[in-house]
């Protein structure tokens, strides 16, 4: 199956979210920069260290398949880091608003690596690559729970402190 179309797109799509996890990991610290909420500085920080472990995780998983780690620009998450930055760009600092729009453009990237690990993780299945099913699983469950972070940071204080302002 090497050789097969079906493992070459999992390839693909694996080229793709290295590339993705590793441009994160610099656009997460400007996005912690940006933020006003200590707790909402906090996860980012937090996040940014789960994402260098993706991108550590995703090595493995090249190893895993005997391929070595590559990266393929990934258009969809250079969309979302850019707007992200126009969320920065376009809000007035130290406001709770400027964190309600980060969070926003923050679950948006957290929903797209959902999706794809799901799907590379169901691929690794399908094709016996159980390490790299394992590995992507726990990527996929980290992703998840940042998301439900996010939500609860929202939900808590900042969307009331946003709709204050």
């Amino acid at each position: 199956m090497p050789n097969s179309k079906f493992h070459q797109l999992f390839l693909d799509q694996l080229k793709d979210m290295y590339w993705a996890e590793k441009a994160l990991v610099k656009a997460l610290g400007k996005m912690q920069k940006a933020a006003t909420s200590e707790e909402l500085m906090d996860a980012i920080a937090h996040h940014q260290e789960q994402t260098r472990e993706h991108v550590t995780r995703l090595e493995r998983v090249f190893e895993s398949l005997g391929q070595t780690p590559k990266a393929k620009k990934c258009p969809a998450m250079e969309g979302l880091i850019a707007e992200g930055q126009e969320c920065i760009d376009d809000t007035e600092e130290d406001t709770a608003v400027r964190d309600a729009g980060l969070i926003i453009c923050s679950q948006k990237i957290e929903h797209y690596e959902i999706s794809t690990y799901g799907s590379l993780r169901t691929l690794a299945g399908r094709m016996g690559h159980e390490d790299a099913a394992r590995l992507l699983e726990q990527t996929l469950n980290e992703e998840k729970e940042t998301d439900v972070l996010l939500t609860q940071l929202a939900e808590s204080s900042i969307n009331e402190e946003a709709a204050a302002e």
